[in-house]
């Protein structure tokens, strides 16, 4: 579902200034928060300062700003009511944290997939692949507040002492490929039955549709992950599944490394319904292709895909190669969003709220993504070639300008051009290990046992 009031952000801006609104209207707009909330707007609608809107505003100005703290976040909103001749609100923060715990997690979730879809609609159609939508799915874990309720909802890893751990919550994201916008997203424990990324993964993947091309690593190689995305006639490009042997000798050859298999259903697992099982075909026919990856002053690597995508004629296998390297992709923009807009480890002491600040971080992540394509468009570009840290910048920076400087569609302008000039590093193919040269102190038992007299 995608509203018609998101407009361009130019558009917006013009129309936040004529009714008054905080300047974050200009990347959200009132309208697109009331059709997103619908009835529950009325709980804040009797607010004096924090209606639904304004909360939010605040919220995503929270978010996006270095220090993601609600006395930063009140403090703007106070300059904004001081500049435009209102009544300065409180600088306590209680009556924002009140106004934010009542936000419903329903429309927010609304709001992410609803302003993704969006955005993505709104993409030229040479920025897709081959005609087709690639949608990519990516896994990640944030900690939260160590207090009893997250701990509850949300335990810590078992091989950490008590009171020396965090709270984990496991998500998988679905982006779209060509702007880089979340679609979709689901979150869970990060232990227990049913809480591995393909289960998350299960719970959304009605998202990918006919003609849609599912991009992902070998966790979402599966066959009933396959099976599931095939019936839907939508295609899949992951990696090959570590536990499926390979024989380029068998099936009907397109070349060489390139050939089509047919994989027969599995037994049913324990979580499947019999009546679900049945749902499936006996086979299905996959394409298998053998990627080599030669870097120089590297060792050559070999990667072999699996794809529904059978006609070799429109789909060569240098078209599959090229597609697949682009799944590094996903792992960015995850990147984008736990590193660069410090989702990492969340503030909320209470899971409704880390659910809803999670959402936050996501809405806020997608609203910079739709300046980003609109400024890709203005320069003729590609939206992954534009710095996301440095667009989130230049947008935090400048809007609040926005509201008050005479003519807008001038800094609008430079506002583009300073976004065009950040351009992200070219580094195909690179290999990252993940490991911290500078060794942080890590609690190895409760806070008060390090406190002297306390037992």
């Amino acid at each position: 579902m995608c509203y018609q009031s998101f407009d361009s952000f130019r558009n917006r801006v013009h129309h936040a200034r004529q009714c008054g609104d905080l300047y974050f209207a200009s990347l959200l707009s009132k309208e697109t928060i009331a059709s997103a909330f619908g009835e529950a707007t009325s709980i804040l609608d009797a607010a004096r300062v924090y209606n639904t809107s304004v909360t939010l505003w605040v919220f995503l100005s929270q978010v996006m700003s270095i220090h993601h703290g609600c006395v930063s976040a009140v403090t703007k909103l106070i300059t904004y009511r001081v500049a435009n001749r209102q009544r300065s609100c409180s600088a306590q923060t209680g009556a924002y944290c009140i106004a934010r715990d009542k936000l419903d997690e329903s429309a927010m979730h609304r709001l992410v997939t609803s302003s993704g879809q969006a955005i993505e609609a709104k993409a030229p159609n040479h920025w897709l692949w081959l005609g087709h939508r690639v949608i990519t799915a990516d896994g990640a874990t944030v900690t939260m507040a160590n207090t009893r309720d997250n701990q509850a909802e949300y335990p810590q890893l078992s091989s950490q002492a008590p009171g020396c751990g965090f709270p984990i919550l496991r998500g998988v994201v679905l982006f779209a490929l060509s702007t880089g916008v979340v679609l979709e997203m689901a979150t869970g424990r990060y232990k227990g039955k049913l809480t591995h990324e393909v289960s998350l993964f299960r719970q959304i993947d009605q998202i990918i549709e006919e003609t849609d091309v599912f991009l992902a690593d070998r966790a979402y190689a599966g066959w009933f992950e396959m099976a599931r995305v095939m019936q839907r006639d939508g295609h899949v490009v992951v990696r090959k599944h570590p536990m499926r042997r390979s024989d380029f000798r068998t099936g009907i050859r397109y070349g060489k490394d390139d050939h089509s298999i047919q994989i027969a259903k599995p037994l049913r697992p324990a979580w499947m319904s019999v009546e679900e099982y049945k749902t499936y075909p006996d086979f299905i026919t996959i394409r298998e292709i053998k990627i080599r990856i030669a870097n120089t002053g590297f060792r050559t690597r070999e990667i072999i895909v699996h794809t529904s995508l059978l006609d070799d004629t429109n789909y060569t296998k240098e078209d599959i190669a090229t597609l697949f390297r682009r799944r590094w992709q996903a792992e960015l923009n995850l990147r984008s969003l736990k590193t660069i807009m410090q989702m990492e480890h969340l503030r909320c002491k209470k899971p409704h709220r880390v659910r809803n600040e999670i959402r936050a971080h996501m809405l806020a992540y997608n609203l910079i993504r739709g300046v980003m394509a609109e400024v890709a468009i203005e320069g003729d570009v590609q939206p992954w070639q534009i710095s996301f840290k440095s667009t989130l910048t230049t947008v935090s920076d400048m809007l609040p300008v926005l509201g008050l400087i005479s003519n807008v569609d001038e800094l609008c302008e430079v506002l583009y051009r300073c976004c065009l000039q950040h351009v992200v590093g070219n580094r195909p193919d690179r290999y990252e290990p993940r490991v911290l040269k500078r060794r942080p102190k890590i609690m190895q038992k409760p806070r008060h046992d390090y406190k002297p007299g306390e037992a």
